[in-house]
């Protein structure tokens, strides 16, 4: 297999760099989580790597006995996006009960301050009642 062009090289070193900038940007602008930036940081700094490393690809495949070294790529693609959704997933169903325990308690808290409206005198649903003196 031959080598990559050093102008590719050059490419993709850049664009890698610009995109770990664009991660580190979100980041200090609240708009992405830590945690949900480091996959992002680590695939960059892969890529940035085998940038810069020409014939790792290469030697990583015929270390493991893969024939055809881009499926390689694919093959670690895909388990970094099923351990990204697993974690997602958890994520969500965490979020979930944290919805419906605090629906629970809205609830409760509306029903409490009905009941106090009640008790003084005032209409449930209408604002307080203010009598001059």
């Amino acid at each position: 297999m031959e080598t990559i062009p050093v102008v590719i090289q050059i490419i993709g070193l850049t664009g890698a760099t610009l995109f770990m900038l664009y991660i580190f940007r979100l980041i200090v602008r609240g708009q992405l989580r830590e945690e949900y930036s480091i996959v992002w940081i680590l695939c960059t700094i892969i890529l940035i790597v085998f940038s810069i490393w020409r014939r790792g690809l290469e030697q990583i495949s015929l270390a493991l006995g893969v024939f055809y070294p881009p499926s390689l790529i694919f093959l670690a693609a895909i388990f970094a996006i099923i351990i990204f959704l697993v974690h997602l997933s958890v994520v969500v169903s965490r979020l979930q009960n944290h919805i419906k325990t605090l629906t629970h308690e809205l609830a409760y808290l509306k029903q409490e301050v009905a009941m106090l409206k009640e008790n003084s005198g005032q209409a449930a649903d209408g604002p307080p009642i203010l009598t001059e003196s």
